[in-house]
């Protein structure tokens, strides 16, 4: 359930061939920045370049005090909302939310993704529809500064990434609480949902209800 083809349908953002290369998801954050940079040269006059390297499709709102940063790219009918911080190398999809006062950084989100208030989500991947309730955020660095390792607790499998910028990797359709943590190589599969004010960490599989560490039941059994 780690894999990209486990957690994303990757018809629903333009770094799908990009995302196709890879296995894992964390695998594909290291080239983000370069990736956007070349796609956004490829696309169509339906986008702008407002500034060098700063791609924002002509049906997409973006309020005057959000900043951009490059290299980015904003999709068709996405809204980004006032005091916006996109540090650079974010690919935003179509009929996404970025809200007041949000941080992107190093990210690949999805389309119809909200991450409406105060929000930080930096070095992380975000599935389709996913939405992160106010004041989530993805912590990407550890707090002694070592390697991000992915443990799932459910096989006792630790994953060695080799990063040591790392947030999480969000499934479709997964509805983040708010004010939750999720702690670096944090991987939430497809359908999950996260109560308010979690503190994640690890895998958590797919169609999930995630209440705390120690209470985490499945849909199908509520």
């Amino acid at each position: 359930m780690y894999k990209i083809k486990d957690l994303y349908n990757l018809d629903h953002t333009l770094a799908k061939d990009y995302l196709d290369k890879f296995e894992y998801p964390w695998e594909a954050l290291k080239g983000i920045k370069e990736y956007i940079i070349e796609l956004g040269k490829t696309l169509g006059n339906e986008y702008e370049e407002v500034e060098e390297n700063v791609w924002v499709h002509k049906t997409a709102t973006v309020f005057k005090s959000a900043y951009l940063g490059s290299p980015c790219i904003i999709g068709p009918n996405t809204e980004v909302r006032h005091c916006a911080f996109i540090r650079g190398s974010a690919l935003i999809g179509e009929n996404c939310v970025v809200g007041n006062s949000v941080e992107l950084k190093n990210v690949i989100i999805f389309d119809n993704v909200q991450v409406p208030h105060y929000n930080y989500v930096g070095d992380s991947i975000l599935g389709y529809k996913s939405h992160m309730g106010a004041g989530s955020i993805t912590s990407n660095v550890k707090s002694d500064k070592t390697l991000v390792k992915i443990k799932d607790k459910v096989t006792g499998e630790i994953i060695e990434t080799g990063l040591k910028k790392m947030g999480a990797m969000l499934g479709d359709n997964v509805e983040v609480g708010c004010n939750s943590v999720l702690n670096p190589g944090t991987i939430i599969g497809r359908n999950t949902n996260i109560y308010p004010l979690s503190c994640v960490r690890g895998v958590i599989r797919d169609n999930s209800i995630y209440k705390d560490s120690e209470h985490i039941i499945s849909k199908e059994e509520k």
